[in-house]
């Protein structure tokens, strides 16, 4: 883990300070201009320890605002298939030799019954993705309900 630059010169850090009046992002203008600073002090070849600083808080507030106002929602093992098969233009038919039954594929992809190990080891395959995108805390929830019943 390296260690952050130590502010070795305290007036040129309250000069950038001043000049960038860094506080938490609210706008989009804020955003973009935080961005613009940013995309200037990543640009120098030989920052300053105080330079680096700034452009760690900059980085900072930057990701907090994008993760709050752009972040996408996680999807559930079945908006991942979904896409799979969207992007692949498939219909629930050509998912038979995955899931065994035209029936199968159906309350898999309805929500009413959990992916099997099976099942995500061949959508694994099929697609060529990671068994980890079939995973998440919306069939671990189902797989306790089903498993109840």
């Amino acid at each position: 883990m390296t260690h952050p630059a130590e502010i070795e010169n305290k007036r040129e850090y309250t000069k950038l300070l001043v000049e960038v009046l860094p506080h938490v992002i609210h706008t989009e203008e804020e955003n973009e201009r935080y961005t613009a600073v940013l995309e200037r002090l990543l640009a120098k070849r030989n920052r300053t320890a105080e330079e680096t600083r700034i452009l760690e808080l900059l980085t900072l507030l930057i990701e907090d605002f994008e993760e709050k106002n752009y972040s996408l929602p996680k999807a559930t093992p079945c908006d991942v298939v979904r896409h799979l098969m969207e992007s692949n233009g498939l219909r629930q038919i050509d998912l038979i030799e995955v899931f065994g039954t035209e029936s199968i594929v159906s309350e898999v992809l309805n929500g009413k019954r959990a992916f099997a190990k099976s099942h995500i080891e061949k959508l694994s395959k099929r697609f060529n993705v990671s068994p980890e995108v079939f995973f998440g805390s919306a069939s671990k929830s189902l797989t306790r309900k089903v498993n109840h019943r």
